[in-house]
């Protein structure tokens, strides 16, 4: 089975293998080990020849994306995000990192691109939603971050993280009577929400 998982894998790097199996394999196993040890160089520094040999490989691409993002290195986490997304334009998942990295360096315009994006390849994806209404809300477009919120909660009537969004960008707008009562219908649902209690104070 695990064959099996490396394989498809391997279908996303190229078409044809220049490097021999059991490096590929041999490679990504030891990115994973320096991850989980934090040290994020070393785990870049195992994936060198495999990306060297496919630098438009989809999965090498989205690892390294994945680490230069842990790094906080969001330039090189962004382009290889990009080089995944050139291999598999559909990706939703390399797009939502995308947003992420942009996001974490206050590329917030970029990162409202991004998110209108994924919802053209899936109107209703969750985390494509929750963060474009997080973007509009940082750009200030209230209104329109507030409709997002809503399009979502209508699926979604109890989610915290969409119910969380309506009341900051209603508060934030100057409706703060209307986000007060959600901040409130928010502790119901998660008694120890710090942010709710926060601005309860207000």
């Amino acid at each position: 089975m695990k064959r099996l998982i490396l394989f498809i894998l391997m279908l996303f790097i190229t078409d044809s293998y220049a490097l021999d199996y059991q490096d590929i394999k041999m490679s990504y196993y030891r990115s994973y080990q320096y991850e989980k040890t934090g040290d994020y160089e070393n785990a870049i520094k195992a994936l060198v020849f495999v990306y060297n040999e496919y630098p438009d490989g989809y999965t090498v691409n989205l690892r390294l994306g994945w680490l230069y993002y842990l790094m906080k290195n969001y330039a090189n986490s962004v382009f290889h995000y990009k080089n995944a997304i050139k291999s598999a334009p559909y990706s939703v998942e390399a797009k939502l990192w995308i947003h992420t990295s942009a996001t974490c360096s206050e590329e917030i315009f970029r990162s409202r691109k991004i998110c209108y994006q994924i919802l053209n390849t899936d109107f209703y994806n969750y985390y494509g939603n929750l963060r474009l209404s997080y973007a509009l809300r940082m750009e200030k477009k209230y209104e329109t971050a507030i409709k997002i919120a809503q399009k979502m909660l209508a699926l979604y009537p109890t989610d915290v993280n969409f119910l969380m969004e309506l009341a900051l960008s209603k508060f934030e707008s100057g409706k703060k009577e209307e986000a007060k009562k959600i901040f409130l219908d928010v502790l119901i649902l998660d008694p120890e929400n710090v942010t709710a209690k926060e601005y309860l104070k207000h």
